[in-house]
């Protein structure tokens, strides 16, 4: 059970009047505060043990993305910076002011895209098991993992997920957490999931490095087989001043499988981003 007694759901209207679910945890009222966006085929309540590390010293603000959790599943396609305006109807809608934004893997490309078209709501940023783009086969092969789900349904796909998000000690270790992450990722509607790949597939936020001017933190498991180490490379030469750390052993969900990691590089980023306001 979680100490931080997340409110909610509670929901805020997109643009075109699709309903996106977030969940606060934390300090509510804090000035400092945290936007945090999940990987594919979870939901918000995948951050809960991170938020759990941070309740006592930030407002929390976790978002189901687009086509996930409790948030409309309107037809595709779907975009990378329709998802990042989704989330910034979110921040409008509680009064959310700059906020240190971090994503993972799914979460991470969006985020990436929110702190270059919003960047007045963006303080600080972490990319975890992320990339700025997946490659040249990047829409074919994402076209691949969605026919699959509609051809053979989600369970199909959960042999290959499951290897790719945990080690295979945690894995062993931690049978329930890795149920938890099955159970999420089979309530997931298929043709937003599909959606959703043709997304990632078509996402390219390189052009968008050079532009993110606040400090930044990636981190990436060194056996993250879905986004690996090189990508991450490219995320870290081409944000100015960012930082990157590999964690050893890991796999591609490092919030779950290297909670304390992620908290930490999220401390760090509120440290950081109060630097910075207090030099300007």
């Amino acid at each position: 059970m979680s100490n931080t007694h997340p409110a909610g759901p509670a929901f805020a209207a997109a643009g075109d009047g699709t309903r996106i679910a977030y969940r606060r945890f934390g300090r509510r009222g804090s000035r400092q505060r945290i936007l945090l966006l999940h990987s594919l085929a979870m939901d918000g309540l995948f951050w809960e043990p991170v938020a759990d590390r941070l309740a006592g010293e930030a407002d929390i603000v976790a978002v189901d993305c687009r086509g996930h959790g409790l948030s409309g599943k309107p037809a595709g396609p779907y975009s990378a910076a329709q998802f990042a305006d989704d989330v910034r109807a979110v921040c409008t809608a509680i009064g959310f002011g700059p906020a240190v934004v971090a994503g993972a893997s799914m979460g991470g490309c969006v985020a990436l895209q929110f702190a270059a078209s919003h960047p007045g709501s963006t303080c600080a940023l972490g990319l975890f098991d992320t990339t700025a783009w997946y490659g040249p086969t990047a829409p074919a092969d994402w076209r691949q993992r969605a026919d699959k789900a509609r051809a053979e349904g989600l369970r199909a796909l959960v042999g290959f997920q499951s290897t790719r998000w945990f080690s295979d000690a945690f894995r062993e270790a931690h049978p329930d957490v890795l149920a938890r992450a099955v159970d999420t990722f089979l309530r997931n509607d298929v043709e937003a999931f599909a959606s959703t790949c043709g997304m990632l597939g078509d996402f390219d936020g390189r052009a968008l490095l050079a532009d993110i001017a606040v400090p930044t933190a990636i981190l990436v498991g060194e056996d993250d087989y879905a986004t690996p180490v090189a990508m991450a490379q490219v995320l870290h030469g081409g944000i100015a001043g960012s930082t990157l750390d590999v964690l050893p052993g890991a796999r591609h969900l490092t919030p779950l499988e290297h909670t304390d990691a992620v908290a930490d590089a999220l401390r760090g980023l509120l440290a950081r981003s109060r630097t910075t306001q207090t030099q300007e």
